[in-house]
């Protein structure tokens, strides 16, 4: 007589240890890893516009003022007009082919070359996903989705390389909110900012020795153009600021090169308030007007291009800068999916996984 037929167990699946022999058997347990962006929206029209930047700046991380007295101004005035902008800027640098922001189809990106790195390092021990502040994939259905999956353990990974309250700060406070929600919290560790890291900055080095080596005349003075915040953050506790500067003479020694070289300005400033500075879009104009004919400007604060690179520097302050007499402008991209800058990604995550793999 044939043997009798033993049902088995999906191999995604197995009993918990020490369980009795009828206990249904269960995900297996697994290590999650979450590369968290800043988010975009589904599509470029008005109403997708809208629903993306309302969700943004009612962030109190991002815009801290009173509800009472900032949600009218947003919602009836500011959020009449600007999805028209914001709108036209998106699809200024949309991937028409895959009709998604060059944010999301890097990230993706990014996110699948990690998973390959960890998948050949520990096998299916570990899951890989990515999510956005605002918009989608949502935090909160990659967090439910991982611990749907066994993953008991998940590191949250903000891309920001400095740290920053409305970037680093919101990001880990949405988390955290999916985990207030959850009857069943997995264990969650967040990565601390990295501007740094050895491999980092030698990933941030290569790009600028890689943009001036294809350049027929070097640039005369690299710009470090950073995201802005207001002024008060800085005096309020906020160290961005602080890391951002130090991260501009982290690379220029790096790169062996003289203080003049490389000037720091940070950029995207909005509303009445003092922000830090220089702006990069009168800097790089009066760097034209000082008779620089020449400039390259990076974003060492940006993982991944987006508008606020490939749209405000590489358009806007690109035409600032031509306006005022410059000749040439040299846009060094974001480290984006290069192998370099996975490669420091994954030394990063790997060593904020210890203990649990």
């Amino acid at each position: 007589m044939p043997s009798p037929q033993v049902e088995q167990e999906p191999s995604d699946c197995e009993r918990p240890a020490l369980a009795s022999s009828d206990h249904p058997p269960v995900a297996r347990a697994r290590v999650g890893v979450v590369l968290a962006n800043l988010g975009t929206p589904d599509a470029t029209d008005y109403w997708s516009m809208r629903r993306y930047l309302s969700e943004f700046l009612s962030d109190k991380r991002v815009v801290d003022y009173p509800s009472w007295k900032w949600q009218p101004l947003l919602q009836l005035v500011i959020l009449s007009r600007r999805p028209f902008k914001s709108g036209e800027a998106y699809r200024s640098i949309w991937n028409s082919e895959k009709n998604e922001s060059p944010l999301l189809t890097i990230t993706r990106e990014q996110t699948r070359k990690m998973a390959e790195a960890l998948e050949a390092r520990h096998g299916d021990r570990v899951r890989v996903d990515f999510c956005m502040r605002y918009g989608n994939p949502s935090t909160d259905s990659v967090l439910r989705r991982l611990q749907a999956e066994g993953c008991e353990r998940i590191l949250f990974f903000p891309l920001y390389p400095q740290y920053a309250s409305p970037t680093t700060a919101t990001a880990n406070d949405h988390a955290f909110r999916t985990l207030m929600r959850l009857k069943w919290q997995p264990a969650i560790r967040t990565v601390p900012a990295y501007f740094e890291h050895p491999a980092y900055l030698e990933a941030l080095a290569n790009s600028v020795r890689e943009a001036y080596d294809a350049a027929e005349t070097p640039p005369e003075v690299l710009v470090a153009s950073y995201h802005g915040v207001p002024k008060r953050f800085l005096t309020e506790g906020d160290p961005y600021h602080c890391q951002c500067q130090k991260t501009t003479r982290l690379l220029r020694e790096r790169l062996g090169w003289e203080e003049s070289a490389i000037q720091t300005a940070f950029q995207s400033q909005f509303g009445p308030e003092a922000w830090v500075g220089p702006p990069t879009v009168d800097h790089v104009a009066e760097l034209a007007r000082q008779g620089r004919k020449h400039i390259a400007v990076i974003s060492p604060a940006f993982a991944s291009d987006c508008v606020e690179t490939l749209e405000e520097i590489n358009e806007e302050i690109r035409e600032s800068f031509l306006a005022a007499g410059g000749e040439r402008f040299t846009y060094i991209p974001c480290l984006n999916d290069r192998d370099d800058h996975i490669a420091a990604l994954l030394t990063i995550v790997e060593n904020e996984l210890a203990g649990w793999l």
